[in-house]
């Protein structure tokens, strides 16, 4: 067995032993055994590692500009960046996302990963701090609280862009189901009760519209993140910032990233708020809704198959039961719901986490990120098997919502500009306490001739189409 071999840092709390293999240091390692919490690290969520490393490097790459970071320094930082850009060394980022201190433990995780992978390669060991140092060099004209809320709106904007995506390859699922059921007749319910006839196809259609929507006020959620406060440091007066660096630092990261980034007004209010987040939330609450209640509805529509409503067949993904042979469960649209409960939960948590903040800054900022990359990722998984593992194969049942139509007595409403309201009300009525249905009624009692009624209940009138 290989033993484990250590080496020994300090900072102003003291010495401590750090694993040698380790390209992370002291802060990282008190943060480890002070913050076993979750079990998610943050290496776990590469967006956010590959965000920290954009800033350091434009910082690095800033800081010598201005003559303040050595040629070699700047250039070994570099260098460890674009490692961490190109997906490597996350492993190395170890502390819990949920965690004390405002994301310090974040940043110095990446200081120190960055700083011990700059030392290696300028041809030092790890730990050898006086030839390249964390918080002096990698750190250098920044602080956790300019650098953890920028980082996170840089990784919540890439994983706002997959989950826009995602909605869109399942509006464009349910268009597509909506053109295929265009011509397929329906009753509409209001409170689940009968109401007035539409096709399949305008059913299908409201669930594309109502994504539509959602993508619009998530594309403008997502714009509302490119507003950042980097190079206000502490608490946003730029103290330790040489003049210029915070533009130019800006439009550093702007090039290193492909976004539009801009610098908030007023970096004060900028560092302690956390409006951005909170609208993201809010969107992604909102997106929430709106798939749960389209699940709900695929759930009733396909309830049965014989004794429910089977109006639509969703595609069988699994066996439903243990014990009840046959059985199918609709179950792609049971998970979005579950996610949807998880979002708007989420919710919550950002809410109480932001209004918690205390003069110029919000220490909460940790269990902000954590709960909206969770609600980002999970929304988007959900987007996609509900996209790819449903609607795109459901099926209409033909039969029944034909039979669902002539049976209905919902279909008064279309004579009653015909017959007026109290008669029609009188032949739902008979309608309901015979059985029969409202078109005989209406020919056997002479109240329309049979050329009226097919008028009056043909499908273009029916739907809103003539």
């Amino acid at each position: 067995m290989a033993v484990m071999t250590h080496r020994i840092e300090h900072d102003l709390l003291g010495e401590l032993a750090v694993p040698e293999q380790a390209l992370y240091g002291i802060h990282t390692q008190r943060a480890r055994e002070n913050f076993s919490i979750s079990g998610a690290s943050v290496g776990q969520f590469p967006d956010l590692v590959v965000a920290l490393a954009d800033i350091k490097q434009a910082a690095a790459e800033v800081n010598h500009e201005l003559g303040i970071l050595p040629q070699a320094k700047a250039q070994a930082i570099v260098a460890a960046c674009k490692e961490l850009r190109a997906g490597a060394l996350h492993e190395q980022f170890v502390v819990d996302m949920i965690q004390g201190g405002a994301g310090t433990s974040t940043n110095m995780n990446a200081n120190e990963v960055i700083a011990n992978r700059a030392l290696e390669l300028m041809g030092h060991g790890r730990g050898r701090y006086e030839y390249l140092h964390p918080n002096e060099d990698v750190n250098l004209s920044q602080s956790t609280n300019d650098v953890y809320p920028t980082a996170l709106r840089l990784a919540l904007h890439a994983g706002g862009v997959r989950l826009l995506q995602a909605l869109a390859s399942l509006r464009e699922a349910f268009q597509e189901r909506a053109q295929a059921f265009s011509g397929v007749l329906k009753m509409g319910r209001t409170q689940l009760q009968d109401a007035v006839p539409m096709t399949l196809g305008q059913e299908f259609a409201s669930y594309a519209a109502m994504l539509a929507g959602d993508e619009r006020a998530l594309a403008h959620a997502l714009h509302g993140l490119l507003e950042i406060n980097l190079g206000g440091t502490a608490i946003g007066t730029g103290l330790n910032a040489p003049d210029g660096y915070g533009n130019r630092v800006r439009d550093r990261l702007a090039r290193l990233t492909g976004l539009a980034l801009t610098t908030a007004p007023d970096l004060i209010a900028a560092t302690q708020d956390t409006d951005a987040l909170v609208a993201l939330s809010a969107v992604l609450k909102r997106v929430a809704i709106k798939l749960s209640k389209t699940s709900n509805d695929l759930r009733l529509l396909s309830s049965g198959p014989r004794a429910g409503l089977g109006e639509i067949v969703l595609p069988p993904m699994q066996a439903g039961s243990s014990i009840m042979p046959g059985k199918i469960n609709p179950v792609i649209p049971e998970v979005v719901n579950q996610i949807a409960f998880e979002v708007i939960g989420n919710d919550l948590t950002v809410c109480m986490a932001a209004e918690a903040g205390q003069l110029q800054l919000n220490a909460f900022e940790p269990i902000i990120a954590f709960a909206l990359f969770k609600s980002l990722a999970h929304l988007r998984a959900g987007c996609a098997a509900l996209q790819t593992r449903c609607v795109a194969d459901i099926r209409a049942n033909e039969d029944a919502l034909r039979t669902s139509v002539h049976e209905s007595i919902g279909l008064v409403t279309a004579l009653s500009p015909y017959l007026g309201y109290e008669r029609a009300g009188k032949l739902a009525r008979d309608a309901q306490a015979t059985g029969r249905r409202v078109a005989e009624l209406v020919l056997e009692r002479k109240l329309m001739s049979a050329a009226q009624l097919d008028e009056a209940l043909g499908v273009q009138r029916l739907t809103g189409q003539a």
